[in-house]
């Protein structure tokens, strides 16, 4: 690439310097009748026409079939790269116009999967909720009969402890100082046996 800058560079450089020699010719050419316009005059210029150009024409055919080859090389790379970009571009191009495609599919199947997912997952709360709920009922009711038996427990303890007290306030009613004494002298006799 440096290359043909170079040689471009220097074929302009060339043909400007060219011209501006060839400049101050023309300028004078309407000043004054000079032997240049002779017929001799003319050839001459023809001859260092055809010099300068021989010499650019020299120059591009000896310097420029490497720039042109070189240029063509870099040209037909570039277009074999650009054929490889497009030939990608279009295959990546191709595989998104497919997912766009299947995109409808992939969503009704991901909608299905999480609607089958939903039904399964509220199953599974139904079914663990009403086996929650069993367990509640079945230890309500376990703790009712034993709150029942409790309050049965606590209902005889209370009945034979008013039982207790009544019998005890009718015995002591009913005892009399004669009483006491034949119980005591019968406790009395019961011990004597005992220790016999």
């Amino acid at each position: 690439m440096k290359t043909c800058r170079r040689y471009l560079s220097f074929a302009s450089g060339a043909f400007l310097l060219s011209f501006l020699m060839a400049f101050p010719a023309f300028a004078e050419e309407g000043a004054k009748a000079d032997p240049a316009d002779s017929p001799v005059g003319m050839i001459f210029r023809w001859l260092n026409f055809l010099i300068v150009f021989g010499a650019i024409g020299f120059l591009i055919a000896k310097h420029g079939g490497a720039f042109f080859r070189s240029n063509a090389k870099e040209i037909s790379a570039s277009i074999v790269e650009a054929t490889a970009i497009k030939a990608e571009a279009d295959r990546e191009l191709a595989q998104a116009e497919a997912k766009v495609q299947n995109l409808d599919r992939d969503l009704a199947a991901m909608r299905e999967d999480a609607q089958r997912n939903w039904a399964a997952e509220r199953e599974r709360l139904h079914s663990s909720s009403v086996s929650e709920i069993e367990k509640i009922n079945q230890a309500a009711v376990a703790e009712m009969a034993a709150s029942e038996r409790a309050a049965q427990q606590r209902l005889r303890h209370v009945a034979a402890a008013m039982s207790v007290e009544r019998a005890a306030a009718l015995v002591t009613s009913r005892m009399n100082p004669e009483i006491r004494s034949k119980m005591f002298q019968s406790f009395l006799a019961k011990l004597e046996r005992g220790s016999n």
